[in-house]
């Protein structure tokens, strides 16, 4: 983002406290924001994507284009952003669920998982990601593909993240 300077130069103010004005306005439509420095940022609506309505995945109907909203994948997808990171997947473990190899998983981190949440997971020092059961005490990983027996810790388990979202591209 320009500074204050830069910005004077590009819009041809003569002075600071005209590009001062703009940015104060911008940040008031949530277009920019300040970091703690007071150095501008992109604001969480400047990446927004049009959200055009629905579509039906059975059976062909009529549709009509209409703007029903705007929204960043970040609102969409991310509530703590500093917990939040991405994984590439290996392996066809998941495959049942929906999680293919290459695929890209929204994971957060430092939360407390529940039963059937999908976790990435260091058990017996060794990673994976797996579907997350617990039994009254007794805590396995269980695959989603009949190929893959469930794990059972023998020494250590422990949950590194839970997944939100799977994000994959279509070339």
């Amino acid at each position: 983002m320009p500074t204050y300077s830069e910005l004077t130069a590009v819009v041809g103010f003569r002075s600071k406290n005209a590009a001062y004005k703009l940015v104060t306005r911008l940040i008031n439509e949530g277009l920019v924001e300040k970091d703690a420095a007071g150095k501008l940022l992109p604001g969480p609506h400047f990446h927004a994507v049009p959200v055009l309505g629905t579509v039906t995945a059975g059976f062909p109907s009529p549709a009509e284009e209409e703007l029903a909203d705007t929204l960043t994948l970040d609102e969409f997808l991310i509530t703590n952003k500093e917990a939040t990171y991405i994984l590439k997947v290996d392996g066809e473990s998941m495959i049942g669920a929906g999680i293919l190899p290459g695929d890209m998983l929204l994971v957060e981190r430092g939360v407390e998982p529940r039963d059937g949440d999908i976790v990435v997971a260091q058990v017996d020092r060794e990673w994976t990601i797996k579907f997350f059961r617990k039994r009254g005490r007794m805590v396995f990983l269980e695959a989603a593909n009949q190929h893959f027996k469930p794990i059972y810790p023998t020494e250590e388990l422990k949950i590194a993240a839970v997944v939100r979202a799977v994000i994959r591209m279509y070339s």
